[in-house]
């Protein structure tokens, strides 16, 4: 690890530390901390991958379905993260609406 990634790795264990202290003096209990912190730290991780579960579940280190079960325990949904599944005008149909069309 080089001087500065760990001079950045004690700052935000730093901040880290400040932030369970104010939990902790505001009442928050252990659980509802971890939950929180289980929370944020997976939707950052799926935000940086537009939603997308399996590049994040690699970013993780996690396999893929421990990381959908934890998203369902948490009752947290990463389709909302994922960019507009429609496409762009100009483009031509998907085969699933040039069916719908022709029934």
């Amino acid at each position: 690890m080089s001087r500065s990634g760990g001079r950045t790795r004690l700052a935000v264990k730093a901040q880290l530390e400040e932030l369970v202290m104010q939990m902790y003096r505001g009442g928050i209990t252990y659980p509802e901390a971890v939950r929180e912190f289980k929370k944020a730290f997976l939707l950052t991780v799926l935000k940086e991958h537009k939603g997308n579960q399996c590049k994040a579940a690699v970013d993780l280190r996690i396999h893929r379905n421990s990381l959908a079960r934890t998203l369902s325990d948490l009752q947290l949904d990463a389709r909302a993260l994922r960019p507009s599944s429609r496409r762009p005008p100009g483009r031509a149909p998907s085969l699933s609406a040039v069916r719908k069309m022709s029934r």
